[in-house]
């Protein structure tokens, strides 16, 4: 596959799909701005890890971190600040950030890095894909 939006398109379908799947088991609901954020997030951690090659699974559990922390945040202020959809609110959380982010999450994006990190390299491998 070639084109760079088809192959975009699956890369965030699977990544938003999966984080649906998970936001159902861990919460037992989930809401659609976070099937979009689960879809940027892995497509934006698959084009990452392909770009910088071989690299230890601390420095990718870092990477991924702070790429779904940050995304989660600016998620979080336009889904739930700018239209008011309360998706999630972290306020009761210590150390958060507007109720948008805090470290227990941040901790747990770090760990959903590892099989991120898998699956990614399963598909490089398999399709090639960007």
């Amino acid at each position: 596959m070639k084109n760079k939006l088809s192959c975009f398109c699956i890369l965030f379908s699977l990544g938003g799909t999966a984080y649906g799947l998970l936001e159902i088991i861990w919460r037992r609901h989930t809401h659609w701005s976070m099937i979009l954020t689960g879809g940027l997030c892995f497509a934006a951690l698959y084009k990452i890890f392909r770009s910088i090659g071989i690299c230890t699974m601390r420095l990718k559990c870092l990477i991924g971190c702070t790429v779904i922390t940050i995304t989660e945040l600016l998620s979080g202020f336009v889904f739930n600040y700018c239209f008011k959809l309360c998706v999630w609110d972290y306020s009761s959380h210590r150390f958060n950030f507007c109720g948008q982010i805090c470290p227990f999450y941040s901790m747990l994006w770090a760990f959903l890095t590892i099989p991120v990190t898998h699956i990614c390299s399963f598909i490089d491998r398999k399709f090639h894909l960007v």
